[in-house]
């Protein structure tokens, strides 16, 4: 899948995903030729380059495949890139177009929705929220919902978001 078409979280993991498989290569003293000539499938450097710069995303099997070759645990790998995505999200943050939340009817949206009016009702100028990685964080305990899961949703009204879903 194209990172074009991906949420920021899932870029955030496809790229420390990527920084990870390029560290455990560099940590052996491999180039991405040596390694994919060291590989039992046939997997094209460029192929390789996309995943270590977090351009494309690596299936669990190629993953699995990659670690094998470098000597590494696949969770160890996955565990690290995990913990580097979380603290990119939280240093990037995201925007959210409060006037759409507000106006979204779905159900699963409720306690969003609310949230949305509230600030809307304070600060009716503003329809813009700015929500850096502590306020999701918090948000997500409030909710009672998983961090990935809120941000899923949060992605949904970010004015890019809202903007193609008018088009």
């Amino acid at each position: 899948m194209d990172v074009v078409h991906e949420g920021a979280a899932d870029r955030a993991f496809t790229r420390a995903l990527g920084e990870e498989l390029r560290r455990a290569r560099e940590h052996v003293g491999w180039s991405q030729s040596e390694l994919v000539a060291r590989m039992p499938s046939s997997l094209h450097v460029k192929t390789l380059a996309t995943y270590e710069q977090g351009i494309r995303q690596c299936t669990v099997v190629r993953l699995l495949e990659i670690c094998r070759s470098l000597g590494v645990l696949a969770p160890d790998v996955l565990g690290r890139a995990m913990m580097h995505a979380e603290i990119d999200m939280q240093r990037t943050g995201l925007d959210v177009d409060l006037s759409a939340l507000a106006d979204d009817t779905r159900t699963e949206v409720r306690l969003l929705r609310r949230w949305a009016r509230n600030r809307l009702a304070n600060n009716p100028v503003s329809e813009i929220a700015r929500l850096d990685g502590g306020a999701i964080q918090e948000m997500a305990a409030i909710f009672g919902l998983h961090l990935s899961d809120l941000v899923r949703q949060l992605e949904k009204f970010s004015p890019a978001a809202v903007r193609n879903t008018s088009e």
